[in-house]
């Protein structure tokens, strides 16, 4: 389950300003029939009054969403300055995308979206001077604007690219090949390849990759497990593909592959939830299980020559240890960069060198070791922010990576190790002066007096009074880590003096294993906690009001947003849940979620049955509570959180709270979790959501104010 997050963009033609909505008159919500099913829990009641919208595929449940969208655009259609709000939003979100490239051989590799397009597109270039090349655009796709570019890989020549398309941000991805000297597709083509992991042989004679079983093979219902991975030779038929790791393996593991560069030596892994504990090498000998007994996360790095091991094994924030292929085993490891004050995010192997990526108080920090671990240098970065996207060769001479912040746009820097020097690649060409915006870190304490840090980001001379509107945005689960980024439509809500509030809560990954683990399974009202002193800390800090705020999260964030609205329904006036988990004595029954049993439990289990119905938002709504506004927003296609979620949560909420207070519901069709969405449904999505936001905060566009 990766991170969902909105563009959290607001644009405005004034300065903030109250707008008086006591006129306002909403209408009712469409009716919902109850139907209670109640199950028996260990011995534990439980009333489910909307079961019946669970059956996304029922005509009944459809012409309901339909009408559920309809009571949506009423409200949100009508307010006053939708259309200036539009405009606007739909001027920032058409300026482009840029990626680092991707060096191999003597090629380059990228992905650019200009503007105006609603997809990235995939390209190349022969040389450093060279001219730039269209491998593969999705908006040259005639009749289907949601078909997107999921990932792709090289060879490691450059010859062949292996990439993945679907189509209404399903993911459901099918592989295809390109041969890049005469942009000539090849015949290979392999359905089932969601989110695929490949590692091409050296010769380039085939790859190793992963995919999911084909319908039929398995249960009904398992098709969303059961990921193996395969070997492909080019030219023949995927269906004939050999099974090469994944037997011995749960249906929930998610393995994957990786090589050293000259294709001699093979790992293959597999994640347990967000745990990668399980670590194999094959020899001549077959394949043989390396972190046997070993409760640790475990990533590989393989040179030719030995191999490098990120882990949190004895070390909560991560270290960097070196094995040998003559003795491959854990034993035989030894340590060459330890941990330190900051949290390792990824190791790799660039010039000879390697580069390590970690976060210090969550912004990004970038340093260059030998292989003895011995540090060279430590790349001075522009500002506090975030580094991603980091391409080099293991025998290359420069790497390129991207670099932003809340006030700096993405930028590409290239690095050239044999003079130590940094220069600016490229850049996101953006029209808007940053210079007066400031990020700073706080810290406050959390219900239990844990220390939490959060980014406050808003503009150096803005007032700072409880009128002030705050957008308070969390995730805090999966050991993500909420990091500094971008966003150009935020910037507008920053320079008309609302404020941005980012805490970084404990179950997310900025300060290593241990504090992912303190919000998980039986931890996780510590998140909630978190988010919670988060709100009370603006308030006492007298930069907003309850009347003020409003929060936002998305998909494991959404389960966040529907456990704070729940157990504290004061504490804000407006609130947007995204593709959210609410359900949490079902969730696991749809699509991929029982993966995710490892981060949250299960209610088939009598311990995690007792955790999870104590927070269970769908649970939890109290019929005549003072709610605040709430935004639902889910989509049809998504393969990871079911939108039964959204419509159960919605239809509960409607009937507990008064017909003063919005409970709207947001269903896309032809979307998904959010990868692949085209730029012009994210634009109509974010101008609904503000238009959403504004009205319920009572704020008006009316520049005279």
């Amino acid at each position: 389950m990766i991170r969902w997050r909105s563009l959290v963009p607001m644009a405005m033609a004034g300065v903030l300003a109250p707008m008086c909505l006591c006129t306002t008159v909403l209408t009712a919500p469409p009716p919902t029939p109850v139907d209670t099913v109640t199950d028996t829990l260990f011995g534990v009641a439980v009333a489910d009054p909307y079961r019946w919208l669970e059956d996304g595929g029922d005509p009944q449940v459809h012409a309901w969403t339909e009408a559920q969208y309809r009571h949506f655009r009423d409200y949100v259609d009508s307010y006053p300055g939708r259309e200036t709000l539009e405009g606007e939003i739909r001027d920032l979100m058409h300026v482009g995308a840029i990626t680092p490239p991707q060096p191999c051989g003597d090629m380059y590799f990228w992905t650019e979206r200009e503007a105006g397009q609603d997809h990235a597109v995939l390209y190349m270039k022969r040389g450093p001077a060279g001219s730039r090349e269209k491998l593969m655009d999705p908006n040259a796709i005639t009749g289907d604007n949601t078909v997107a570019l999921d990932w792709y890989f090289v060879s490691p020549d450059g010859a062949l690219i292996a990439y993945g398309l679907s189509s209404s941000g399903s993911e459901l991805s099918t592989l295809y090949v390109l041969e890049t000297k005469s942009l000539t597709l090849l015949p290979d083509s392999i359905p089932f390849t969601r989110a695929a992991a490949l590692a091409w042989e050296a010769d380039n004679a085939g790859f190793y990759y992963t995919r999911f079983p084909e319908p039929g093979t398995v249960p009904s219902g398992d098709e969303n497990y059961y990921r193996r991975v395969y070997y492909h030779e080019l030219g023949s038929d995927w269906r004939n593909d050999p099974l090469v790791f994944g037997d011995q393996l749960t249906k929930t593991d998610w393995p994957w592959v990786t090589m050293s560069p000259n294709g001699d030596h093979v790992f293959f892994g597999a994640y347990t939830g967000s745990r990668q504990t399980d670590l194999y090498y094959r020899d001549e000998n077959g394949i043989r299980l390396l972190t046997e007994d070993a409760d640790a996360y475990f990533e590989i790095i393989p040179d030719d020559g030995r191999f490098f091991v990120l882990t949190d094994l004895d070390a909560p924030g991560n270290r960097v240890l070196s094995g040998s292929y003559d003795h491959p085993e854990r034993t035989a490891w030894a340590e060459i960069i330890p941990e330190e004050n900051r949290t390792i995010q990824s190791v790799q192997v660039i010039a000879h060198r390697l580069v390590v990526h970690s976060l210090e108080n969550a912004a990004g920090r970038l340093d260059i070791y030998s292989y003895d671990g011995i540090l060279e240098e430590s790349i001075t970065l522009p500002t506090l922010g975030s580094v991603t996207s980091i391409y080099g060769e293991p025998g290359g001479s420069e790497m390129f990576f991207l670099f932003e912040s809340f006030n700096f746009p993405p930028t590409v820097f290239r690095y050239e190790f044999a003079a130590k020097l940094l220069s600016l690649y490229d850049r996101l060409d953006i029209d808007i002066d940053l210079s007066d915006i400031d990020v700073r870190m706080v810290w406050y304490e959390s219900l239990d007096k844990t220390p939490i840090s959060m980014f406050l980001v808003g503009r150096r001379d803005a007032p700072r009074d409880s009128a002030n509107p705050v957008l308070l945005y969390g995730y805090g689960g999966f050991n993500v880590s909420q990091k500094p980024y971008f966003s150009k439509t935020l910037s507008l809500w920053f320079k008309r003096g609302g404020l941005f509030a980012y805490p970084h809560l404990r179950g997310g990954g900025e300060y290593g294993e241990r504090w992912h683990r303190a919000g998980m399974l039986e931890q996780k009202q510590n998140t909630f906690d978190d988010f919670i002193a988060a709100a009370e800390y603006l308030f006492r800090e007298g930069l907003t009001s309850p009347e003020r705020l409003a929060i936002e999260g998305g998909s494991n964030g959404g389960l966040l947003i529907g456990a704070v609205i729940t157990q504290r329904p004061d504490l804000c006036r407006a609130a947007i849940c995204g593709v959210p988990l609410l359900d949490m004595l079902r969730y696991h029954l749809f699509l991929i979620a029982r993966l995710w049993v490892p981060e949250y439990g299960s209610a088939e289990d009598s311990a995690q049955f007792a955790f999870l119905h104590r927070y269970s938002p769908y649970h939890h709504i109290r019929p005549g509570e003072n709610y605040p506004a709430l935004l639902l927003t889910a989509a049809e296609s998504d393969s990871r959180v079911d939108p039964l979620h959204a419509r159960k949560f919605a239809a509960r909420m409607q009937a507990a709270v008064g017909p003063d207070t919005p409970v709207l519901l947001r269903i896309e069709s032809k979307a998904g979790h959010g990868q692949g969405k085209p730029i012009s449904r994210q634009i109509e999505e974010t101008v609904d959501e503000w238009c959403f936001l504004f009205k319920a905060l009572g704020l008006s566009l009316d520049a005279s104010n």
